[in-house]
């Protein structure tokens, strides 16, 4: 499917709904880490680099295997390269299309745990970037040597997340801030379109009124199923499974007629 082209996002008071997007394996079909690492020499890391990595610490992780990068010459193109050839998720590109096309009732927001760099620089290479009102993310940019330098977005006390992100602080945070910047008109409707486990707690803030939408074997989506037969008072949202954007796109359509 051709790239958009020209996608554009223009403010509007009306929007009543927002929708919030994951980035790896949701907008994109596969981690942009993974892709990245196809710039290093021989195409892998070494053992010893893989082996350091910490549960909880993966941004401190990347920040070790971009180092590495930096090390072994890979330059600012060759990662550049290798992030606008990752290939989007089947139907996203149509459900950008779609919510281009209405975008004076749809809010976009990215909250992704990989980084400002490959998000904006993929985003802008499909002409989607200026859909998106705001990009929560690990900070990056490249210093004057050419290495990439990986920042944690924050510090938070949540348990359940990685100790760099918690999706659900950025999410409650964001809809409170957008509540009191609309004069207290909070969205009548949230979605969440995602894949991970790191997604499954910033849809437990999300009402009965609001969707989840995990893309449908991966983490997220088994993990909801579980939480659905073991506990299914701690989750309020509807879910709706998905393969491909255009599964997404379907539910929106209905929601719209029913207005």
């Amino acid at each position: 499917m051709a790239a958009p082209s020209n996608l554009s996002h223009t403010a509007s008071p009306a929007q009543r709904f927002l929708v919030i997007f994951d980035f790896d394996e949701t907008i994109i079909n596969e981690s942009s880490d993974d892709a990245v690492v196809r710039a290093a020499p021989g195409q892998r890391l070494p053992d010893w680099l893989k082996d350091c990595y910490r549960e909880g610490h993966y941004n401190e992780h990347m920040q070790r295997v971009l180092a590495y990068m930096a090390e072994q010459g890979v330059s600012k193109d060759s990662i550049r390269s290798a992030v606008e050839k990752i290939p989007p998720t089947p139907g996203l590109l149509a459900l950008f299309q779609y919510l281009l096309s209405h975008q004076q009732d749809f809010e976009l927001v990215v909250v992704s745990d990989a980084n400002m760099y490959f998000i904006e620089t993929w985003l802008e290479h499909v002409g989607a970037l200026h859909l998106f009102r705001r990009i929560f993310t690990n900070p990056a940019s490249f210093d004057a040597s050419g290495r990439l330098v990986l920042l944690p977005f924050h510090s938070h006390s949540c348990s359940r997340c990685p100790e760099n992100m918690c999706k659900q602080v950025i999410l409650r945070e964001y809809l409170a801030h957008r509540q009191e910047e609309r004069s207290g008109a909070p969205f009548q409707r949230v979605f969440y379109v995602g894949d991970g486990a790191n997604d499954i707690c910033p849809s437990l803030a999300l009402g009965p009124r609001d969707t989840a939408f995990p893309r449908r074997d991966f983490p997220m989506h088994r993990l909801l199923v579980e939480m659905q037969l073991i506990q299914p008072a701690n989750f309020k949202a509807n879910i709706v499974p998905w393969a491909s954007g255009e599964d997404v796109v379907d539910c929106l359509k209905k929601l719209m007629e029913e207005r």
